[in-house]
């Protein structure tokens, strides 16, 4: 029997290739012949590099940027070629906050724009950033000071201060940095940059934020938004609100806006993989109705059902219908959680309980 796993990441508890080795881990014990192939995977976000790299080889730049409090970190991109891939929450992610700290008025995404000036140097003409998991909602206003826009003082200080922006924001600076290369937004959120559905109503309370400091935020980005694209078209656009709305400085700079799930399947080449395959298995930490919406169980799900083969998803926790799930594709769902008897024991011991329950599911599907 051949077993691909191509889980996401368990946000907060597993890698994505700590995921599937716990999943080949646990199938092993009750069906010691199956063939495994762990192809860890990741939509954009957390995972996004080490992912790549596995996948395509390169070679990995390591550099000190600015962090999204000011101070420095280390922060990884790949080079492949002359493409390269910047994971931005190396840069700015959420998890780089002290829970206490947390305040999306004040991180910025400066040392984004670093990552990409560096992988610019360093020859790449097509840059892909992978934007998920952030800790910011500055627009990306940061990464472009970065760059060179100007006026920096105004600009790379986080989210809040960019309600006191007057005159128009010099983008040029920053363009020629980036001309000539082709800059990719590889997110699956479809988030404008303002309003209800824009980045601060929908994500700011996910990095601190309460109910008025969400309005406040929005009402900066409006402000931002009016410095640097008067004309209004650039801040309506699918995946703008995306990293706190890194998606939208992208697109001042000429970039575009993929699919991070679909351009990392391609990478991996998922589909020649489960085309040989009994079963396909994919995975996240919370398999819910936003997981029907574009996100990695889904792509994985829609690629193993073009080629008949089905589609087991092992998660922390599913929320999920059985009629939702077979409309995606998807043949059956397990959740850690029911197996180990709470959430909370299976966030103790988050691998040891993922191996249990693939255990389990192999003893149904052994051959």
């Amino acid at each position: 029997m051949r077993i691909v796993i191509a889980p996401d990441k368990f946000a907060g508890t597993l890698t994505a290739i700590e995921a599937a080795q716990a999943i080949a881990d646990g199938w092993s014990t009750v069906d010691p012949d199956a063939e495994h192939e762990l192809v860890p995977l990741s939509d954009g976000g957390p995972g996004f590099v080490e992912v790549l790299h596995t996948a395509l080889g390169g070679k990995v730049a390591a550099e000190e940027v600015t962090g999204p409090l000011g101070a420095p970190v280390r922060a990884d991109y790949l080079l492949v070629e002359d493409t390269a891939y910047v994971e931005s929450a190396q840069a700015c992610g959420l998890h780089l906050v002290p829970e206490a700290d947390r305040d999306p008025g004040r991180t910025t995404s400066r040392g984004v724009g670093e990552l990409i000036g560096h992988a610019v140097a360093a020859g790449a003409r097509t840059v892909v950033v992978g934007l998920g998991g952030s800790s910011t909602n500055d627009g990306g206003a940061g990464m472009l000071a970065a760059l060179g826009a100007a006026p920096r003082s105004g600009l790379e200080r986080g989210g809040a201060p960019l309600s006191d922006l007057s005159g128009p924001v010099d983008l040029a600076p920053a363009r020629r940095v980036t001309e000539g290369v082709r800059l990719i937004a590889a997110t699956d959120v479809d988030n404008p940059l303002l309003g209800i559905h824009g980045a601060s109503a929908v994500f700011g309370p996910q990095k601190g934020a309460d109910d008025d400091q969400v309005q406040r935020l929005d009402a900066a980005l409006t402000a931002f938004a009016d410095a640097t694209d008067p004309e209004g078209g650039l801040r309506e656009t699918p995946g703008a609100g995306a990293a706190g709305g890194l998606g939208y400085a992208l697109l001042l700079l000429g970039g575009t806006v993929e699919s991070g799930v679909s351009r990392v399947l391609a990478a991996v080449d998922l589909a020649v993989r489960a085309a040989s395959a009994d079963v396909v298995i994919t995975g996240e930490g919370s398999f819910d109705s936003q997981s029907l919406r574009g996100k990695l169980p889904h792509g994985v799900a829609r690629t193993a059902a073009e080629h008949g083969v089905p589609c087991l998803v092992m998660a922390g926790r599913v929320a999920v219908g059985r009629q939702e799930a077979a409309a995606a594709g998807i043949t059956e769902t397990h959740a850690v959680a029911d197996s180990a008897g709470s959430v909370e024991a299976a966030l103790a011991r988050p691998a040891e309980e993922l191996r249990g329950l693939a255990a389990r599911v192999a003893r149904r599907w052994r051959r």
